[in-house]
């Protein structure tokens, strides 16, 4: 996920279209995401999402990169957890109640790989309840000085660095994951990943 580097996912006036998410940024994670077999969002995050990549790839001036994304991110099994969106379409389910036991059960009965892109109060429910296994950490060169912040206070578990990349942007990217969880023992994995939203292209 997208965080400033004072450890914000979102501005004081709820503002998510801070970060500066470039084609460099977003193609460190499309190989990553060509292997999930499924998204998963909160309401704001998806409606983001939903309203710029269904028809990206019809876009003559749009870049090869961004077409590839498009079609990954229509390709791709969503689910959104939302209790006010009533319907959505391009290959997603929304889920009103029991986020926690909906993911449990993926993990239990499923090899699914799953990234949720967020948002905020989404991903602390799922940190909340152990629910996330690696963390791809997006972490920008401005400090927005208060706004909704990535991790929540209740939020207490050490990781183990699994690698970090710096771009031309400044972002770094740090990879971590769950020292008890072996990835790649099983297919089962929940990341917490990077929203690659329309940002600042």
């Amino acid at each position: 996920m997208q965080m400033s580097l004072d450890g914000f996912a979102e501005g004081p006036d709820q503002e998510i279209h801070w970060p500066v998410v470039d084609e460099e940024l977003c193609g460190e994670f499309l190989d990553e995401l060509r292997t999930a077999d499924m998204f998963l969002y909160g309401r704001k995050t998806y409606e983001i999402m939903a309203s710029f990549w269904p028809t990206a790839d019809a876009d003559p001036a749009i870049s090869p990169f961004y077409i590839e994304f498009a079609r990954c991110w229509k390709a791709t099994p969503k689910v959104v957890f939302s209790r006010t969106l009533h319907g959505a379409d391009w290959n997603t389910r929304v889920v009103r109640t029991a986020l926690v036991e909906e993911i449990a059960a993926l993990r239990t009965d499923s090899d699914y790989r799953m990234v949720l892109f967020g948002g905020t109060r989404t991903a602390a429910t799922f940190l909340e309840y152990g629910l996330v296994d690696e963390f791809r950490l997006f972490v920008h060169p401005v400090l927005l000085g208060g706004g909704v912040p990535l991790f929540p206070s209740t939020a207490a578990f050490g990781l183990q660095l699994v690698d970090v990349v710096t771009f031309d942007s400044a972002v770094v990217q740090m990879h971590y994951q769950r020292p008890d969880v072996f990835v790649g023992a099983s297919d089962r994995c929940l990341v917490l990943g990077a929203s690659a939203g329309q940002g600042n292209q």
